[in-house]
């Protein structure tokens, strides 16, 4: 009964990682479109947003694939709980949570900065509020 178990475990970390494969694929597929849709657009300021725009979206899906892969390690820990694999598991969840945290705010930061931007944009000419 326990092998079985742990068999199943394995089956469903294997599907846990292959859908965190298969969302980088997909993101990088995304951004690699995105950036040759760049190519297009003249130099000036809207191409500098597509491009934070386009780092960030795939921050964003990256951001998810990295829950993915720390849920398959959790599930792998569960299974076979040694003091080694725990103690790895807390190195990989720490050195995970730092990067999202970092991905996080520099997201968070980029649409402040944006919706700044949008604000001053829709204020029009000399700061006024278009009517």
């Amino acid at each position: 009964m326990e092998e079985m178990v742990l068999r199943g475990v394995g089956w469903v970390v294997l599907a846990v990682e292959v859908a965190a494969a298969l969302i980088i694929a997909g993101a990088v597929a995304e951004a690699a479109w995105r950036v040759l849709a760049l190519l297009r657009l003249r130099s000036g300021q809207g191409r500098d947003a597509a491009k934070q725009a386009a780092r960030l979206h795939l921050a964003r899906w990256l951001m998810v694939a990295l829950e993915f892969t720390l849920a398959a390690d959790i599930l792998r820990t569960v299974v076979a709980p040694s003091w080694d694999d725990i103690g790895q598991l807390a190195a990989i969840a720490t050195l995970r949570t730092v990067l999202n945290l970092f991905l996080e705010r520099e997201i968070d930061q980029a649409a402040k900065k944006e919706g700044a931007s949008g604000e001053a944009a829709a204020r029009g000419p000399g700061g006024a509020t278009p009517a």
